[in-house]
């Protein structure tokens, strides 16, 4: 099938249009025609081989929403015509023990990344939804459910189900506390996720500012992490906190606010951070740990409570044209507070 999307050609070279083919159907593909694609932070380190590894053409984009255009004959799940979504995943070996629970995005031979990753069957390289169409396994096809906008869905396959699948993972509902450090794609999510589900929810700012916008979202209360009397009088007093901040940051402020044998969950930031002491975590059997994107069956999951809770990611919609500038704006943290690409301002060249 030949296509269009916005690709990166080199580190240097910013996305521009670019013709390529996907690969024709196989019996259990499903070929969708993208509507609408999310922006996520990882597009841009992806783009800029920040991490190292990116291969050149990249397309972006895992956070895709579109629909059913045709299927292969082993496909009766979708059909064409359906609202459909594509997060972070394309494909696992779905044989392992973390395929078989639903953790495919923890799969004992590696998850088949949606861009930048090697298509296990003819070793090509993965491409992303920053195009007119993708061509994907079906059983990572997701369904939107009815009542959600499509506009607005697909920063709740990356960012969403990240911060989701900690709150489901510690079993996170009515009477729990739950602290987030940070407000942006990541936090602001988590924050409409955890008072979705019952909880009475902190968040953890440097900004007193973000007061009235953190209460807006659903939150409870404000913790300004500067103010050390107020952090020293917030000590063990959470269940769970979500680490948003995406930048190296001290994270032993943090520990020493969570309850005995309480979790900080790292979801913001790949790299290293600060040493810390150990005492917090060895005087009350604390943890500290991190959590991927999250499975296939838990994104579904997902979409379904979301559409039944109406909760939505706060996005700003732009033509793909103005994907480069997207990107630095993003960078400087000028979007509140994820950006969603309209595949309808994709045109052939």
């Amino acid at each position: 099938m030949q296509t269009i999307g916005y690709a990166a050609r080199s580190v240097e070279s910013g996305l521009a249009p670019w013709e390529f083919e996907r690969r024709p159907l196989r019996e259990h593909d499903v070929a969708i025609e993208i509507l609408y694609c999310g922006v996520c932070h990882s597009d841009l380190h992806q783009a800029r081989n920040d991490w190292g590894g990116s291969t050149y053409p990249i397309v972006p984009g895992h956070e895709i929403v579109g629909r059913v255009t045709e299927i292969g004959k082993g496909v009766t799940a979708h059909g064409p015509g359906d609202l459909v979504a594509v997060g972070t995943l394309v494909d696992s070996c779905r044989e392992c023990d973390q395929c078989r629970r639903g953790e495919q995005s923890m799969c004992r031979k590696g998850p088949t990344l949606t861009y930048g990753s090697t298509d296990r069957i003819d070793g090509t390289v993965t491409q992303g939804g920053y195009s007119k169409h993708i061509v994907v396994r079906d059983e990572f096809v997701l369904r939107v459910p009815p009542g959600l906008d499509p506009e607005r869905v697909g920063p709740l396959l990356c960012a969403g189900i990240t911060v989701y699948s900690p709150l489901r993972q510690w079993k996170i509902g009515p009477g729990s506390r739950v602290g987030v450090i940070g407000i942006g794609g990541l936090g602001h999510l988590a924050v409409r996720l955890a008072a979705g589900l019952g909880a009475e929810v902190t968040v953890i700012t440097r900004s007193e500012g973000k007061a009235a916008e953190a209460k807006a979202l659903g939150a409870t209360g404000v913790l300004i992490s500067t103010d050390e009397t107020a952090m020293a009088a917030a000590a063990s007093s959470f269940d769970l906190i979500i680490d948003t901040v995406p930048v190296a940051h001290a994270v032993e402020p943090y520990a020493r606010l969570l309850d005995i044998e309480s979790t900080l969950v790292i979801v913001g930031l790949i790299g290293e951070m600060p040493a810390m002491s150990t005492v917090p975590l060895l005087l009350g059997r604390r943890r500290i740990t991190g959590s991927p994107s999250g499975g296939i069956p838990e994104t579904q999951e997902l979409l379904d409570f979301c559409a039944d809770k109406q909760i939505v990611p706060e996005t700003e919609t732009i033509a793909i044209a103005d994907i480069n500038d997207a990107f630095e704006r993003m960078e400087r943290g000028q979007v509140r507070y994820r950006f969603v690409i309209d595949m309808a301002t994709l045109e052939p060249s």
